[in-house]
């Protein structure tokens, strides 16, 4: 009989325990708004990698709740920019936020504009040809250079001129933040020999006898004058004209920014002009990974 009962208190034991075993949950089990929840206060490329967990996840990681708190809030005035209007009725936030993380050109391809892929914050680069150049319509002074060393594929060259001025104006809305604008310069002319690139810096003059003047104003009234002298011929240098500060997320801030060397008791020449960018300040030392 104690052997019956002792084989009885088993069996109910192993049911109890099958029992549990069947009810234990799993990643399956935790409800989709929870998961999107967490997934918002991630960053896009962890958000990504959470996605191959299981179903649940991958559905919650393209929930367009978890994706437009990702995207600028000035994406809908990038989206009408830069992106067909049809297609983006169509898209979800996510699809969104990947199309505007590639390359975006626009003003008859001489501007771009991107998301960084991690933070989702905007970075702005103008080509040469949306510069106000003077004398640019001059090839006694001025020409452009086809090259694979630019994201547009092309610079302009100064050959020898003695006012040199370059200017650039944006109307653009920008997220609340700080912002950093650079010109990309390079003193010397690059050109590829027996398949190798080198560079030629013998027109490079005048760039030491006197520094160059950067300055930067915007609609808000910010404005920033520095000073410095072009001296690293042969390498693509950023040089900071200044930052300015946006507070005002949906309205647009008029920026003008310009590079000059007026001094006309000497010439100045051997100069290439790539770009202007305009990025979040704390971009500024990894710039040339763009």
């Amino acid at each position: 009989m104690g052997s019956s009962i002792s084989s009885s208190a088993s069996n109910i034991r192993e049911k109890n325990y099958s029992s549990s075993s069947s009810r234990r949950t799993s990643f399956g089990d935790i409800p989709e708004s929870c998961i999107s929840s967490i997934l918002i206060n991630l960053d896009p490329p962890d958000i990504c990698k959470l996605a191959r967990v299981n179903h649940a996840f991958h559905r919650a990681s393209s929930s367009d709740f978890v994706w437009e708190s990702k995207l600028p809030s000035c994406y809908k005035f990038l989206a009408r920019k830069v992106l067909d209007e049809e297609s983006v009725s169509t898209m979800t936030k996510k699809e969104i936020y990947t199309k505007l993380c590639q390359r975006n050109l626009f003003d008859c391809d001489t501007k771009e504009v991107l998301l960084d892929k991690c933070s989702g914050q905007i970075c702005l680069f103008m080509s040469s040809k949306s510069l106000k150049i003077t004398g640019i319509d001059d090839r006694r002074y001025w020409i452009y250079i086809p090259t694979e060393e630019s994201r547009f594929k092309n610079v302009a060259y100064l050959q020898q001129m003695w006012w040199v001025e370059i200017i650039g104006e944006l109307e653009f809305l920008f997220p609340v933040g700080s912002y950093s604008v650079n010109f990309r310069l390079k003193l010397g002319k690059s050109s590829k020999r027996l398949g190798r690139r080198v560079c030629n810096v013998d027109q490079v003059h005048g760039w030491d006898v006197k520094p160059v003047r950067f300055k930067l104003t915007t609609s808000d009234g910010e404005c920033s004058i520095s000073e410095c002298y072009l001296n690293e011929p042969g390498e693509w240098v950023y040089y900071h004209v200044g930052d300015f500060v946006v507070v005002k997320p949906n309205e647009p801030m008029k920026i003008k920014f310009s590079l000059a060397q007026i001094d006309c008791t000497h010439t100045k020449g051997g100069l290439c002009v790539d770009s202007a960018i305009i990025c979040p300040s704390e971009f500024r030392e990894r710039l040339k990974q763009y």
